[in-house]
Order: C-alpha cells, then structure tokens, then sequence
C-alpha cells in the first residue's frame, strides 16, 4: 500500500509540474518578441522595416553605442538606449495604468553572436542583471532578442558580443559590416491577428448627437447618440479611455471620441562595425614607425649637412 501511495503521489505531482509549464508557456506566448518570432523567420524585411513596426505605429527614437571596430573572437558591448519619460504611464488590456516596458531585437552580421556567460564580465553581468538576451531562433544566433522587461531600470540594455573568427569561419571576411537594432516601448496598437488593441483612439462609428453617456458595470462607457433619422445608436468605450466629448455634442462619422492613450512607440536604427584583421593593424603600426624614424633621419641628415655646409664657408 506504501509503495501504491507513492506512486500515484509522484503521478500526481507530475501532472501538476505538466499544467503548471503549460499555463506558463501560453502567458509566455502572448508578450513580444514572441509574436514576431512566430510569424517572421527574418524579422527584418526586404525594404529595412523590422516587424515590431507593424504592431508599435507610433515613431520613438532609438540609438545604439558600438566600437567601431573589432579584433576577432573577442567580447566587445553593443549598448541599446530606449528614452522616454518614465513618468509615462500605459493602459493595459484590463484598462487599468501601469509603467511601460521594453523589448528589442538586434540583427548582428553573420558570425556576429551572443557572448557565452564563461566570457562576459561581471561588470557586464551585474548592468543585466533581471535581462534576458535569447537568439531569435535555433538557426539564426545572430539576431538577438529581449523583452517585454520593465522599461523604468532598462532604458539601455547592454548586448554582450562575441565577434567571429575568420581563420575557423570561411563565410566570414575582414570587412566592415552593419548593425541594425530595433526597440519598443509601450504596448503596441495591433495585435498579430490584425485586431486592434484597447491602446488606440476611438472613433465614433456612426454620425448624429450625443444625447446620453452612461457608465457600465465593467468600467466600460456607453455613447448614445441618435442620428439624423432620428435612430437612436450605441457605443461602448473601453475601460481606462478618457472621453473628450459631452452629452448634446455633434458627432460626425470617425471623429475622435477619446485621447489617444499611446504613450510608447517603436524606433530602429542601424550601425557599421568594421572586424578589423590583426595583422593589418601590425602592419600599419610598423608602417607608421618606418614614416616616423624616416622623417627623422631625414632632419638628422639635414642637420649634418648644414653643419658641413657652414664648414665650408668658415675656410
């Protein structure tokens, strides 16, 4: 009977541990870069446009910090900052106020990776720590993704860099290449299946006066209206929504009801790094040496013959 109990109690807990991971992965799958990651095997289309672009509508600034160039196989930062005023605050699905988060993805060249933990600094570590940095996917470990994290303490997250190495990789060659980054902050306007979300302005879907505003059990608001047929019509405005229209206002067809409550946007930006060979910075480093001890044998000898020169006259 012992050894019965003991089994269907670690059958039980095993069920549980299952449900738990599935509950987890479907809260997982509705926040970005997820959604990209599923709908986009390249995130960054033929015309330049990355994909967040198409949820995030509205224009924010984004920049990025890198070397401008790189020896290979070494760790080098490549610092993404995501500005806003972080007194800002967004609505969320529930229609309720919160802080804004941020996400961002940066496509590196090919070859170009995530540095190994056994490589990166503590410093570096402790600037991350609570960010997780993930390839966008198993085949494509030059395009790094982080995000939805909260946007307050990560409006510049740090991507640590391993640059390739050309003598073990033959796609790859002592060029200069680009980087291209984008970020967002903020909810988005559409969600993936082309639906709108609760953070966009509402317009009024039909024409006529305004004649009653009434507040529902859910916090949502409802318009009513009655047209010019005398027809009466109704509204309902999400939770969290502020109205900019009265009771007797005329109310003509698409015409702003609400504020827009979009606070965030999405920005993108691109950089060029050069993976620079060793052997031409010795090269060069000798070269500017033979220049330098060159010119001054040359003033040496100008000065020998001056002195010769001035001997001569003397007699």
């Amino acid at each position: 009977m012992k050894i019965l109990k003991r089994i269907m109690k670690i059958f039980m807990i095993s069920i549980i541990f299952i449900i738990s991971n599935l509950t987890v992965t479907t809260q997982i799958a509705h926040a970005y870069p997820v959604y990209a990651q599923q709908a986009y095997t390249n995130p960054r289309a033929a015309n330049g446009r990355l994909a967040c672009a198409n949820c995030h509508l509205a224009e924010k600034p984004v920049q990025i910090e890198s070397p401008k160039a790189v020896l290979p196989n070494k760790v080098f930062e490549a610092a993404v900052k995501i500005p806003y005023a972080k007194d800002a605050k967004q609505i969320l699905g529930n229609g309720q106020l919160s802080g804004l988060n941020v996400g961002a993805v940066v496509i590196l060249p090919e070859g170009f990776k995530l540095a190994p933990n056994n490589l990166i600094s503590k410093e570096i570590q402790e600037k991350n720590k609570g960010v997780y940095i993930s390839p966008y996917s198993s085949k494509q470990d030059n395009i790094l993704v982080v995000g939805p994290i909260a946007g307050d303490t990560h409006q510049e997250i740090i991507f640590p860099i391993l640059s390739p190495d050309p003598a073990s990789n033959k796609k790859v060659n002592f060029l200069k290449y680009p980087i291209y980054v984008g970020a967002n902050r903020g909810r988005g306007q559409i969600y993936p299946t082309g639906e709108k979300s609760n953070n966009n302005i509402v317009t009024s879907s039909f024409e006529g006066q305004i004649t009653e505003i009434q507040p529902l059990d859910k916090g949502e608001t409802s318009v009513i209206m009655i047209n010019s047929e005398g027809k009466e019509t109704k509204q309902t405005i999400p939770k969290g929504l502020s109205l900019i229209v009265s009771k007797k206002d005329k109310i003509k067809l698409d015409q702003p009801l609400t504020k827009d409550p979009n606070v965030g946007g999405f920005g993108q930006t691109d950089v060029e790094i050069v993976l620079q060979d060793p052997s031409r910075v010795i090269g060069f480093i000798v070269f500017a040496f033979s220049v330098l001890f060159t010119q001054i044998f040359f003033v040496i000898k100008k000065k020998q013959f001056e002195k010769v020169q001035a001997a001569e006259l003397k007699f």
